[in-house]
């Protein structure tokens, strides 16, 4: 798989052998002994995903990711001893999409990876797929490219992960997905599902879109297994 990583970590042994392993894979590795460091090189280079430490001499990770997310949506895995689930929180909550603790099997590590960047290319190119086209009919129109909504000709605003997943729902037309696929796919937390989430903004983007929401035409359940978009049909 041909990609570029930064790797942030200030234990030489750690960064060494996890260079190792993603360069046995193809990947191209630039490696930072702390947060200035990785962002001088993230501000002079392109790269495709960013492994990260948290705990770092000076700035540490959870100041850094913020910075690079301002600028930049490539996939963001941390890499830390930190593993309370307030600490894996508290990482996705500032930017990250995966959390990998210490110790870790660096075959496991790359195997996140690899994830992370099909995750991101297949989002990159629905990205560009869906702004081909407007969607409507006569009660609902949706501008794929200017990520417009439009409910009996009139213009609403909907939250970033409603309109995602909107546009995810509407891309795959009649496909059903469960709730563990709309959450990885929305929220990119490989491995967790949270069916209230889920559920929570199926419901209010009902409320926004349908003429009845308690009796959907657009986002329709499939009982026992998920949601889908059937289009008004």
């Amino acid at each position: 798989m041909d990609a570029s990583i930064l790797l942030i970590e200030d234990d030489p042994d750690i960064c060494e052998l996890v260079a190792i392993y993603l360069r046995r894979e193809g990947f191209r590795v630039d490696m930072a002994a702390s947060a200035e460091q990785g962002l001088n090189l993230f501000h002079r280079s392109t790269y495709d995903l960013l492994i990260s430490d948290i705990m770092l001499p000076g700035m540490d990770g959870m100041h850094l990711v913020p910075l690079v997310r301002s600028r930049s949506d490539i996939p963001i895995i941390f890499m830390t001893s930190k593993k309370t689930p307030q600490d894996i929180v508290a990482g996705l909550h500032v930017g990250g999409d995966d959390y990998i603790t210490k110790p870790f099997e660096p075959e496991v590590l790359v195997a996140r990876v690899k994830a992370g960047l099909r995750r991101y290319r297949a989002a990159s190119r629905e990205a560009v797929t869906s702004r081909a086209s407007v969607w409507k009919d006569q009660w609902l129109a949706i501008d794929k490219e200017k990520l417009e909504v439009f409910v009996n000709n009139k213009p609403i605003d909907l939250p970033a992960k409603e309109l995602q997943l909107l546009l995810h729902l509407l891309e795959h037309p009649k496909q059903v997905f469960n709730v563990g696929q709309l959450y990885e796919t929305i929220w990119s937390l490989n491995g967790t599902s949270d069916d209230r989430t889920v559920m929570v903004h199926i419901h209010n983007l009902r409320k926004k879109i349908e003429k009845d929401p308690a009796n959907p035409r657009y986002i329709v359940t499939v009982r026992g297994f998920g949601y889908k978009f059937a289009g008004g049909k």
